[in-house]
Parts: C-alpha cells; structure tokens; sequence
C-alpha cells in the first residue's frame, strides 16, 4: 500500500512561505475600504498558479468581524444562478443574516419553475434554514402552499409574530411587484433582494464573497471580451454587493467593462505570478525534501507554479529515497505518476473523466475495471494536493492533473467510463425520484451529469436526451436543463470533436434547440423562441423535431402569428405518431374551436381523448374542459357543466393543482350565465386560488365572470369595479382575446347605465380586436345581434359579422344555436332595451 501523501501539512506550512505580502496587504487594504460600493479585487493568473489556494487563505485570513462564503464556479452546478444563491444563501444565513424577502422572493421564483412539485420541507430549497419559509410550511399544517408573493406574504403574516420584520415585509416594494413579472425579470429581482438583505447586514458586520474559476463559467469569451451572456446573473449579482467585497479568480482579467466602462472603476485586478525562488525551495524544505541539488532542480522546473511543487511533494511522500531530477513541469507530472502505485495511476486516469466524485462514483469505476475499490485507496487518492474536497463528501481533480490523466487514456477506455458513469448517475437519480437519495448534489445534479457521460460515451440518442430533461424538471427544475443544455452546446463544439458534422449530432443539437425554445417560452420570450426554430419546414416524424416545432408554434402564437401556428400544429398531428402527437392534437382542436370550427374541434378532442394513454390524466382532462368551453360559446349550458365535472375528474385524479383551479374560474364563467348569486361566491373563490398561483389571464377571467354576475343582479357599481380590476389583469397577461370578451360584457353593463354611445364604441372596439386575433366568430355574430337588437346597429360591425358568420361551423343545427343566442341575449339584456 503506497505511503499516504503528507500534503495537508505541507499546505497548512506554505502560508509561511508564499512570499506574497503584497497581495495579502492589497487584500486587507480592500477589507478596510469597504464602502457604499461594489468592489471586486480580481485575482488573475495561469492555471495551477495556486489561485483556489490562495483564495482559501485569504478567507483564513479575514478578521471575524466580517462574514465570509465562497462560490465554486468549477462545479457545473453553482454556474446556475438558483443553485449558487442558495449556497450563497446558506453560507451567510449561518452567519446571521435574515435573508426574509430574499426567502420569499427566491421561494416564488422557485416555484415557477417547479409548478409541477408541491412547496413543502422536501422539496423547497433552504426551508429548514429560513425563519420565514420554516414559519409558513408549519403554520400550513399541510395544506397546499403555493410559491407567488401575495399567498406567501399573506401566510407569512399569519405566522410571522415578530411585528417589525411581518411590516418590513408586508410593505416591500419590490415583493409586490413579483407576481407581475416575467421570468426573466424574477431572476433579477432575486438577484436584487439577495444583495439588498447583504448590504443591510454588512451596516453591523462586513462582508467578502469569494469566487473561484471564473474561467470554468465563460471558458471562450467572444472577440471584445463579451461572453454568450453565461455570465450575465453573476456580472448582475455583484454589481449590487454594496457594503461587501468580492475576490475572484480567473486566468484572464475581468473584460466586463465592454458592457459597461463602470466596471473599470469596480474591479481591481492583481496578477499572481510564480513563487519567488526563495519561496520555492522554503516550501520543499519543509516538505522534506532537503538535498540542494534536487531541491534546484524542481523549483526551476515548477517555474513557482504551486500545483507542480505541491505534484513534487506528493512525489516524494510516495519515493523519499528516489532522486531523479526533472527538468521540466511536464516531468515533475511524469514522476509522480512512475512513483505511485500502478492501481492507483489507472484509477485516477479513470477518475479523471468524472467532473465530480464521491466514494460511490470510485466503486462505480473501480468495479468495472477490477481496481481496489477499499478504504485505504480512496482515502490515499483524495489526500493528493490535486484533489479537492467539495461538501456533502465529494470531490474534484485539479484541472491540469485532469489533462494530464486523460492523455493517457484512449478513445475507447474513455467511452467505456463514460458509459459507466452514465449508467451510475442513472441509478443515483432514480434513487433521488424514489425518495431513497435526498443528497442536494444527487437531486440536482444526476441526471445532468447522466447526458454529460452520454454525451461522452455517445450512447445516448436525442429523445433520451429529452426525456432525461424532462425528469429533470419534476425533480430539480428549470436551471438542471439549461445546464444540458450548455453541456451539449460545448460538447458539439469541443475542437477536434468528430461527432459535430454527423447525422446523430444534427439530432443532438436540434434536441438542445427544443429545450432552450422550451425554457425561453417559460420566461415569456417568444422572440427568443422563433429566433431558436427559424425553420420549420422540416419531418416533424421523431419525438424530438415535433417538440422542436411545437414550441416554435406556440412562440408564433403568442406573438400573433396565428395562421402560422396553426398550420405546425396540424402538421405535427398529422404527421407526427409519438409522444408529443396528444399536445399537438389539443392545440388543433383549440385552435379550431377559437377560429368557429366547433364542428371539427370537437370530433379532433374526442379522438385524442381516445388515444390518450393511461398516465395522461391530465391531457384528458384538458381535452374535457377544451369541450366545456366550446359548448358554452355554443350556449348549450347543461352539456358545458356535463363536461366541465367530467374534466375536474380527470384533474382529482391526476393530483393537478392548476387544472383544478382553472376549473373553478371556468365553474364561475359558467355560473355568470346560469344562476348569478352563486357565480360571484364562485369566481371569489376562484380568485383566492389563482393569485395564489400568479394565473394573471385567470383571475381576469375570473373578475369577468363577477362582473357578468353582477350587472345582471343589477349592482352596476360593483360590476363596474370588478370590470376594471379584470382588464388591469388582462392587459398585465397580455391576454387580447380576453380582454375583448370582457369587454363584449362591459358594453351590456355601460347601456343599463344608460351610456349608449359608450356602449356602441365599445362593442365595436371589441369585434375587431377579436377580428385582429382571428378568433371566436360566434361572439362576434353575437355582439351584432346584441347592437341589432338595443339599436346599436353600426355598419362596420355588420361587416364584421358577416364576415365572421362563413367561418362557423356550429355542433348542431343552426337554428338550435340561433335559438340558443336569442334566448342568452333576453336574458342578459332584459330591461337594457
């Protein structure tokens, strides 16, 4: 068994010896000049120069006066802005900081991104560790909590008893914004709150955040220094740590200021060059290794680089009596490697395709090529200098030990680890959906890492890929896929990769393209979407291309692109057989019914309600209420409320929080119509639970109804008001074709009021918008009808209407649903005349 290296102590010495007085007085002059401003000391220098190390005695140095936590960019994980603020978030709350409105605000963005999984201590990150968050899932009692501002303030004020912090809270500004933002613009209001709660802290104690391999996060800056935006949230992030100081390392100087020549006066750059002679041959005297000649030799040929004296170190901790000099740093790697045992050489040559290990991952390999897999090895190989420890016991190799092992490994050897590293992160995060794995790294990271080694072994074909991603997102969560993302973005572009040019990497990138237009389409960039799928012309026959093109459609849509989002949807559902063929076939069936084809609609929704597998709960349910909505723009009430019970049904079983409320604002809309008392108990209901959600165009909807209710038990001025608050929703949606139903019904209420000119203008107004939207004939037809009959009569609206009229294509006869039209149209008018 080789001698355990003795580099811990050597490490612990070194501090003596680096000889770097200037840059720890730098340091400490930055300490005392924190003020009301970002700064950034930026410590630049090659690899292996010792920046990780000297960044970890920095903060040993650092007076306890000032609170301290640390940021490793090398883990894959912490370049995702959620993951490195909850870290961030941890690390500083146990030092003191109350992190309340961060906690609320990060607990929002968090369950937008996770709609899917319910906000409990299991599932919510740092719920144990916050006050507020702690305080909410108790006083719950296991009742459904729901991540948006306004349900978690109005809980947290239940829970909260310290009065002054429940204030601060209930007045912030900024959380009351947050249910009305983007995505995108949540990200950055996160960003905002998690440095506004440091800068209030750092008033009683300072701060300093240290950053480690900054290089890991941008490893190819554009031409300009500009950097495909990866590190966007980090350049927001510490641009707003007012009160604090940041260290961070990279090889390369900050180029920042070519976004913003501020930075220029932000960022202090110290190069950190090569140790000093003297400073080199102290350190391996300490070490042990004492004959001048040799000590000569390895300082000249480490060029003071600490990862090679350190490499030497190890060298002579395995081979004390061996006196072989070298001449160059390459050497220096090529005798630590004859001097270790040769078990030990092939397990870390193996080991060095994993980004990050623990002692399970060692077995995975070791196993698989027959290597000592006990104790005594792994504790050998993890006391190296080059093996760096990480929480929860995992480790990392130091990236130039990393190019070296893996020169040393052949093409087929490396798909072969890859395969089997893949086959493990397979097996942890099947344990992490079970619930048998709740390490944070297994839950967030498996099966990312699973497409990195499938990547690698290239076993892994595109639909996996996107079923992996899927996962993902029930169990981690947006920010797990984006990382696939770029893993497979900086695989295809690797120089020298051979697989970038083949039919397999075209489907390989095209499944990269789906799950970026996916995730911009949740951050409501629809630009961003059409600008990821510029064509969509192409066989939609596999899984991947009909996802592809599905998103874009549904990027079209939003953008007003209706026609064109049309003809994909049809496309994909005639062309498609796969897994994404229900999605398709709901979307045509939608798009028929909002353009007046019920006809068509509902013979498409029942025939992929047919197809439906098992587990589709909910698609089935989505396709019931699709049919609710039709019946009751055809006003054939009993059939809508038939269909509506059957769809809240499938919505029970399948456990879906949203689909059961949306059933609650549709139960409203249907009461508007058929009994008014219970409608406006309904869609207040309705309300309670969609501003628990943040559904904007819902509790729109939900508004309307009540106002329908409303005007026709005659409270006109209460209508009025609900009226006003469905269109700030609306218009906040974006929701035009919703607005302009509400304002069908808004012109019924103006004419009881006696405002017949208003009442004109606005039915008008509303006709075309629909019009402009392609959508819902039948209320347009309905609207003329309704001027006809209280003498609004316009000719632009009639032209309108029979314009509209051709379009529809009515279940039934169509003088049942003239009948049916009549009858609604008495029943709401009723004194209007």
């Amino acid at each position: 068994m080789p001698i355990r290296p003795r580099y811990r102590r050597v490490s612990a010495l070194q501090r003596q010896f680096f000889n770097r007085e200037g840059l720890l007085a730098l340091y400490e002059e930055e300490l005392a000049g924190i003020a009301e401003r970002p700064r950034i000391l930026n410590l630049v220098g090659i690899g292996g120069i010792g920046k990780s190390r000297l960044l970890q005695e920095l903060r040993d140095r650092t007076p306890e006066t000032c609170r301290t936590a640390r940021l490793d960019l090398q883990l894959p994980v912490l370049r995702q802005q959620e993951d490195a603020l909850a870290v961030l978030r941890v690390e500083f709350g146990s030092q003191g900081v109350k992190f309340d409105r961060f906690d609320i605000a990060y607990a929002v963005l968090w369950q937008r991104v996770h709609p899917q999984l319910p906000m409990d201590r299991k599932n919510t990150p740092f719920a144990e560790d916050s006050d507020v968050l702690s305080k909410v899932l108790d006083d719950a009692m296991g009742l459904p909590v729901f991540g948006t501002a306004a349900g978690l303030v109005r809980l947290t004020g239940r829970a909260m008893t310290n009065r002054r912090r429940r204030h601060r809270i209930e007045s912030d500004p900024t959380l009351q914004e947050l249910d009305s933002l983007s995505n995108a613009e949540l990200g950055h209001a996160v960003s905002y709150l998690f440095a506004e709660e440091l800068r209030e802290s750092a008033a009683d104690r300072p701060y300093a955040l240290f950053v480690d391999a900054y290089d890991a996060m941008v490893p190819t800056p554009l031409p300009g220094g500009r950097s495909y935006g990866s590190d966007a949230w980090l350049r927001d992030l510490l641009g707003q740590l007012h009160g604090g100081l940041t260290v961070l390392a990279s090889r390369e100087p900050l180029p920042w200021a070519v976004y913003d020549k501020d930075w220029d006066t932000v960022i202090r750059p110290s190069r950190i060059d090569g140790l000093p002679m003297a400073a080199r041959l102290d350190l391996l005297t300490q070490a042990g290794i004492t004959e001048p000649p040799r000590q000569r030799s390895i300082a000249e040929a480490s060029a003071g680089v600490p990862f090679y004296l350190h490499l030497a170190v190890d060298t002579h901790a395995q081979s004390p009596t061996r006196q072989e000099d070298a001449g160059t740093a390459e050497e220096i790697v090529q005798r630590f490697l004859q001097h270790v045992a040769p078990d030990e050489v092939r397990i870390l040559e193996l080991l060095s395709l994993a980004r990050t290990f623990d002692v399970r991952v060692f077995r995975a390999i070791g196993q698989s090529f027959d290597l000592p897999t006990n104790l005594l090895t792994w504790e050998s190989l993890t006391a190296y200098s080059f093996a760096y420890p990480l929480p929860e016991g995992w480790y990392r190799l130091h990236q130039l030990m990393v190019v070296t092992l893996q020169h040393h490994l052949s093409p087929a050897v490396q798909r072969h680890v890859h395969a089997v590293l893949r086959q493990h992160w397979n097996e942890l995060a099947e344990r992490a959906e079970s619930g048998a794995e709740t390490s944070a790294v297994t839950r967030s990271s498996s099966l990312r890492e699973a497409v990195y080694h499938g990547l690698h072994a290239r076993d892994i074909t595109p639909e996996e890929i996107l079923r992996h991603a899927d996962r993902a997102l029930a169990m981690s969560g947006r920010q797990a896929v984006d990382g696939m993302v770029k893993d497979i973005r900086d695989h295809l572009a690797a120089p020298g990769d051979t697989e970038s040019a083949t039919d397999r990497a075209g489907g390989i990138r095209a499944a990269a393209d789906c799950l970026d237009a996916e995730s911009k389409l949740e951050l409501g960039d629809a630009g961003a979407a059409i600008a990821l799928t510029p064509a969509l012309d192409g066989p939609v026959r596999s899984t991947v291309s009909a996802r592809l093109a599905l998103a874009g459609a549904n990027a079209r849509r939003i953008a007003g692109e209706s026609g064109h989002a049309a003809s994909i949807f049809v496309r994909v559902w005639q062309e498609h057989s796969g897994e994404a063929r229900t999605s398709a076939g709901l979307w045509v069936a939608d798009i028929r019914m909002w353009q007046g084809d019920f006809e068509g609609a509902f013979a498409l929704a029942e025939e992929v309600h047919g197809s439906c597998a098992p587990h589709e709960a909910v698609a089935r349910g989505d396709l019931k209420r699709l049919m609710h909505l039709g019946h009751r723009f055809l006003m054939d009430f009993p059939s809508a409320a038939a269909l509506l019970a059957e769809a809240e049904e499938e919505y029970r079983a399948a456990g879906s929080v949203v689909g059961l409320a949306n059933i609650r604002t549709n139960r409203a809309e249907l009461l508007a119509f058929t009994d008014p008392e219970a409608a406006v108990a309904e869609a207040g209901a309705a309300l309670d639970v969609q501003r628990d959600l943040g559904a904007q165009h819902e509790i729109g909807k939900a508004y309307t109804a009540m106002a329908i209710a409303q005007t026709r038990l005659g409270q006109l001025d209460r209508a009025e008001a609900s009226f006003g608050s469905a269109d700030t929703a609306l218009v906040r949606a974006g929701y035009r074709s919703g607005r302009a139903r509400a304002h069908m019904f808004h012109a019924l209420l103006l004419l009881r009021r006696g405002e017949r000119t208003a009442s004109g203008e606005l039915l008008l107004h509303a006709a075309r918008e629909l019009e402009i939207c392609q959508v819902y004939p039948s209320l347009i037809v309905a609207m003329h009808r309704m001027a006809e009959r209280t003498g609004l009569a316009a000719p632009e609206l009639a032209a309108a209407a029979g314009r509209a009229f051709p379009l529809m294509r009515p279940r039934g006869a169509p003088e049942d649903l003239e009948r049916r039209t009549n009858e609604v149209l008495s029943m709401l008018l009723g004194t209007a005349r």
